[in-house]
């Protein structure tokens, strides 16, 4: 686990942090938070030039549809979808190391895994390197 080790802290050192570019939200309610497009930008440079890559190799998911009439009588449906994702961070000199990521989504169709699973992946790398 030499390698593996050696590489992830190159990376540790070489991503310093990943600034919380974009608003989320409005009003009242707005958040700054960061892409999962920068995050994956970000570290995938920096795991790449460390012989680094990750895959994903296990999903445990769970849904709650929730069906509901709204004020004007029209069927509308909420799905929740909670995963905990299981990755295999990988060197090329062939160490390796599971990760774990957890991810929550919300939507009005079909995105809400999607959502979850960006999540899961997202933080994973956060809390990783």
């Amino acid at each position: 686990m030499k390698n593996l080790a050696k590489a992830v802290l190159a990376v540790m050192k070489d991503v310093k942090g990943v600034e919380k570019s974009m608003t989320v939200g409005s009003g009242n309610y707005s958040y700054k938070g960061v892409s999962d497009y920068e995050v994956k930008k970000i570290y995938n440079k920096s795991m790449a030039a460390n012989g680094l890559c990750i895959l994903p190799i296990g999903i445990v998911d769970d849904v709650d549809i929730n069906r509901y009439e709204d004020q004007y009588g029209k069927q509308k449906m909420n799905v929740f979808t909670r995963v905990t994702s299981t990755y295999l961070l990988l060197h090329e000199s062939g160490e390796s190391q599971e990760l774990v990521g957890y991810g929550h989504g919300v939507d009005t169709g079909d995105k809400a895994a999607g959502k979850a699973t960006t999540y899961a992946m997202k933080y994973a790398l956060l809390y990783t390197f």
